[in-house]
């Protein structure tokens, strides 16, 4: 039999209790206890962003973030970013600026887009290409993500959150 532990976590503005093991990652927990998909698993190692997550409005690695080290954090996803079903306005500049093809390291650009611009409300573009270090993608070329990000900025809905709530 495994041992298991309780966490308590806030996942996006909803708290959460969940029966854990110790070895799991906030990356499974997300997907397969919570439902939360769009939390992508790739590499594992680290090395791709595309699960990328905010916890405590820090930008994490969710595929070697373990699960318990979440307990009585806040953690948010791309689920997350959008309200009232309306996108958030990163969300929407990644539309507007073709900043996605295939859409599977999308989630975790978008969640490091999203902590850029909460350090960074007006960022410069070297600051977003450094923010975005880490986050791999084959499809785009990363110039349309870089574009997104500076739109995203320029809106001025940082000025609000980034989400713009």
């Amino acid at each position: 039999m495994h041992e298991t532990l309780e966490i308590r976590l806030t996942v996006n503005e909803r708290s959460e209790a969940v029966r854990i093991e110790p070895r799991e990652t906030l990356a499974d927990v997300l997907r397969e206890r919570l439902s939360l998909t769009g939390t992508k698993v790739s590499c594992d190692a680290q090395v791709c962003g595309a699960c990328t997550v905010l916890v405590d409005d820090l930008a994490m690695s969710g595929c070697t973030f373990l699960a318990a080290d979440a307990d009585g954090r806040s953690v948010r996803t791309v689920e997350g970013l959008a309200r009232d079903g309306r996108l958030s306005p990163v969300q929407q500049a990644f539309i507007d600026h073709a900043a996605f093809q295939c859409g599977f390291c999308t989630p975790g650009m978008l969640m490091a887009a999203t902590a850029i611009l909460e350090e960074h409300p007006r960022p410069s573009r070297d600051q977003v290409v450094h923010g975005l270090e880490g986050n791999l993608c084959r499809c785009t070329g990363y110039e349309p993500i870089i574009e997104a990000v500076l739109a995203a900025a320029d809106a001025g809905t940082v000025d609000e959150g980034v989400a713009g709530w």
